[in-house]
């Protein structure tokens, strides 16, 4: 399945994921930092490859690898829920998104429990407690960065390179859509018990409560995870997974030119991946394939004109084939004036 700029679905994956067209993929956005991949997290099942293998920028996607680390350290006694983490001066410094953690003039700092620092990294993407976990469990962020690329590559992100725990901007710091959905499918598959904490809706420290940065959570049917990303250097990605009548499907979306456009997206590629089970299990479902209903919103999808392609027709495909299903246009537009200009967007 060919990938397409950010939009809402409103309709058009009825039709776009229907089926399975020979379409060569189309080129990325002019500043090539789009990509996108649609994986079946039970199969390993790839519904959709757009420029998944090439190098992106992952920002604060970074955070479920640190977040896998600390789940592993969970699971072999390294921490508890209850162990209580105290912020460096280092990490005080850290720029945002973050919790807010102070050093008095003493040198006493502030300090939360793991617990509290899953959340915190969960929900609000706090930068300042992603460089106290990495502290504490490598002995500096340096060190915890390189430990994290180790065990991302037993996983089999091939691709990845870690510098930092939190995802800010640095041009050693890397990774591809594909291995960004291999992680979300680790951390659902390895740690089903922690896994929740993706789907917290806000977290509250101090006098501050903090929404979860995943404005879908709630909004799209099924979803229930698991992280937003943004940086000047990345544009606005999204991990999620999705289950719905049996199926699990982890999407991933990098570079986005808004929030808004990401969202969408995502929404458009989870509801074309579901439609597609739903084509290949249901003769009927060939109707909708008729449907002229194909134009996507260009307001919500920067970078997307319409098109139109030859009639689909339904047919069952084997697993591990790749899904093509639209052929879309990609044409630039202005990029959103209303994005942020700090490197770490406070609401990523």
């Amino acid at each position: 399945m060919t990938s397409v700029g950010q939009s809402s679905f409103r309709g058009a994956a009825l039709a776009a994921a229907l089926a399975g067209l020979t379409l060569a993929a189309t080129p990325a956005f002019a500043d090539e930092r789009y990509a996108a991949i649609v994986m079946d997290a039970r199969s390993g099942e790839v519904l959709l490859d757009d420029h998944a293998e090439e190098m992106r920028y992952p920002a604060s996607l970074t955070k479920m690898m640190t977040l896998y680390m600390v789940f592993e350290a969970i699971q072999h006694g390294q921490l508890t829920m209850d162990t209580r983490l105290t912020a460096s001066r280092n990490a005080t410094r850290q720029p945002p998104s973050r919790l807010g953690m102070r050093c008095n003039r003493r040198g006493v700092c502030d300090s939360i429990t793991v617990d509290q620092a899953i959340r915190a990294v969960a929900v609000q993407s706090a930068n300042d407690v992603a460089t106290m976990v990495a502290e504490r469990l490598g002995g500096s962020e340096s060190r915890f960065a390189a430990e994290m690329t180790a065990r991302a590559r037993t996983l089999g992100m091939t691709e990845t390179r870690f510098v930092n725990a939190s995802g800010l901007p640095d041009p050693l710091h890397h990774s591809t859509a594909r291995d960004m959905a291999i992680l979300a499918q680790a951390l659902w598959r390895d740690f089903p018990q922690y896994y929740g904490y993706f789907q917290t809706e806000s977290f509250s420290w101090g006098r501050r409560t903090s929404r979860n940065h995943n404005h879908l959570l709630g909004e799209v049917q099924g979803l229930d995870g698991i992280k937003t990303g943004y940086t000047r250097a990345s544009g606005f990605n999204l991990a999620t997974s999705t289950e719905r009548n049996g199926h699990r499907v982890i999407v991933v979306v990098l570079g986005g030119e808004s929030a808004s456009a990401r969202d969408s997206q995502v929404t458009y590629l989870i509801d074309g991946a579901f439609e597609e089970y739903a084509r290949r299990t249901d003769p009927n479902a060939a109707q909708f394939a008729s449907l002229s209903t194909r134009r996507l919103d260009v307001r919500l999808a920067p970078g997307v004109l319409n098109t139109s392609g030859p009639t689909m027709t339904a047919q069952a495909l084997p697993r591990g084939q790749v899904v093509q299903t639209l052929a879309p246009i990609h044409a630039p537009l202005p990029p959103d004036a209303t994005a942020p200009g700090a490197d770490e967007d406070p609401d990523d």
